[in-house]
């Protein structure tokens, strides 16, 4: 995978995505979107915070290694914020229709698309 806009337009390929983005957590920028249902800049900017939340909380404990996803259920949505393990500061964040997708290969697939992305 080439570029950012290439892993969005992955991530909407995937079975009941509504929406997607790559965002730096470091400044809660979105770098690149896809996809309507949700203010995905404001979701970029707020899971940012929970990322760091989470890294700030793992340091805190003494666990070490890295996140691989962050999963958020909703009624009828479902949320998947993955850290880059090659871009430090990135995470991609997909958005899904929870009676239309499937977690576990929705999972699977972000995770392919994650270590696909290169940073331009």
């Amino acid at each position: 995978m080439s570029n950012l806009n290439d892993a969005v337009k992955s991530m909407m390929e995937i079975d009941g995505a509504m929406g997607c983005a790559v965002v730096d957590y470091t400044s809660g920028m979105l770098l690149a979107s896809a996809g309507s249902g949700v203010d995905l800049e404001m979701a970029a900017a707020g899971n940012s915070e929970v990322v760091k939340a989470k890294m700030k909380t793992m340091k805190s404990l003494g666990i070490t290694g890295k996140i691989e996803d962050i999963l958020i259920t909703l009624d009828t949505q479902l949320h998947i914020i993955r850290p880059s393990a090659s871009n430090e500061g990135l995470f991609i964040y997909l958005v899904l229709d929870k009676k239309n997708s499937n977690l576990a290969l929705a999972r699977r697939k972000t995770a392919d698309i994650e270590g696909d992305l290169k940073r331009v």
